[in-house]
């Protein structure tokens, strides 16, 4: 099985934000954020080749966003989805199946793209089937307030049109080496993915645990909808890393690409940081 990162934009968003409640004097050591309070993020996906499909995991922000978005996301950095499928050696037409772990458009909206004359949308990756939780698709069709402007119809609605969209209604194994879980916290049916190689294990918590700073317990992002069920969620799921010794595979944080867990007397903290290519 090979696994690679696919590398996306970064973009930035409010520190306050991003660590909810807490102080920044306390955040702020970890995650440092630039002069207008703004924490950079990286926007990383992951590609999977087990020799039988080419999956992709999530698609990044895309290129379909408007200057006024822009003006307020602060898109940077080199990463780029099609460029960085080619530098390992895939282009779209060999991906067969995109995992969406969320419809929030830093993790979906690059499936798509405006065609040459920009007067319609049309899919990236012709000839994948796309993947989503139920729960999340019925929640991001019909959004609620808060919420709305994650969840952007020209992200979604081609991709329901194409008839290649599937849906996940519970937790399963995606192919023998690859589970998906399902996680109410941050979105509703937002997807973690568990993955199983021979002697060792990779589990993308996705934004249950955005960066290795939101490890410790309490460290919630305001963009959780549901903070105390995330709080046992991600408990309960630090508890398992740590005894089974996964390695956590990390889509925002800027710094750490991956990490292994150790218990001390403050709770689970991270151990020792990894590139992915040293543990894969």
């Amino acid at each position: 099985m090979k696994i690679k990162i696919i590398e996306t934009p970064n973009f930035k968003v409010d520190g306050g934000a991003m660590f909810g409640v807490i102080p920044k004097s306390m955040w702020q050591k970890v995650y440092p954020a630039d002069e207008n309070n703004m924490c950079n993020l990286a926007n990383r996906c992951l590609l999977i080749d087990n020799g039988k499909k080419v999956i992709l995991i999530d698609t990044g922000i895309g290129d379909k966003h408007d200057e006024k978005f822009l003006s307020y996301i602060y898109v940077n950095g080199e990463g780029n989805l099609i460029s960085s499928l080619y530098k390992h050696g895939y282009s779209p037409q060999q991906i067969t199946d995109v995992i969406f772990t969320h419809l929030h458009w830093d993790h979906c909206a690059g499936a798509t793209k405006f065609n040459s004359d920009k007067t319609k949308i049309e899919l990236v990756f012709p000839n994948a089937n796309y993947w989503t939780s139920k729960k999340q698709w019925e929640w991001a069709i019909k959004p609620n307030i808060r919420e709305k402007a994650a969840f952007m119809k020209e992200n979604l609605l081609p991709l329901l049109d194409s008839g290649k969209l599937n849906f996940i209604e519970k937790n399963t194994f995606f192919d023998e080496n690859i589970e998906l879980r399902l996680y109410d916290g941050h979105t509703m049916g937002m997807i973690s993915i568990i993955i199983y190689l021979k002697n060792k294990t990779i589990a993308l918590p996705a934004d249950l645990i955005p960066t290795s700073a939101h490890i410790p317990l309490t460290w919630i992002s305001a963009y959780d909808i549901q903070p105390l069920l995330l709080l046992e969620e991600k408990q309960n799921f630090l508890n398992e890393a740590y005894e089974k010794n996964w390695f956590l595979f990390f889509e925002h944080d800027i710094n750490v690409e991956c990490c292994n867990l150790q218990k001390t007397e403050k709770g689970i903290k991270p151990s020792e940081y990894f590139l992915l290519e040293q543990i894969v």
